[in-house]
């Protein structure tokens, strides 16, 4: 396989650990933002179960974004397909932050039926 062949993709299946953020750009375009918790099992060395949590923050745009904040709640869970995206700025002390967040280009509701409430 060729160096050009490998893409930035990034595939999750987790919970939402907060209802979806709802902001809009400058220029009027809805983002929603949100966080999803995946659960790793595993055993470490003395053969104990361990139970691993990663928080990925996801960001959502256009049409999806329309979708994720109808539709999602705290607790949804969700697969989505996206890509990684790094960025920083500079906080209101002068610290320049890093932060990847994953750009959702597909996004599918698991679990049962979720409550309109």
């Amino acid at each position: 396989m060729s160096m050009n062949a490998l893409r930035n993709k990034v595939q999750l299946i987790g919970n939402l650990g907060n209802a979806p953020e709802v902001k809009q750009t400058e220029t009027g375009k809805k983002l929603v933002k949100f966080s999803v918790a995946t659960n790793e099992v595993y055993r470490n060395a003395n053969g104990e179960k361990v139970k691993e949590t990663q928080w990925h923050n996801l960001i959502v745009w256009g049409k999806l974004a329309d979708i994720a904040e109808k539709y999602l709640n705290k607790g949804s869970e969700v697969a989505i397909e996206g890509k990684l995206i790094n960025r920083n700025y500079t906080d209101k002390e002068g610290n320049k932050k890093y932060v990847t967040e994953v750009q959702v280009n597909e996004l599918l509701m698991l679990g049962g039926k979720h409550s309109e409430d």
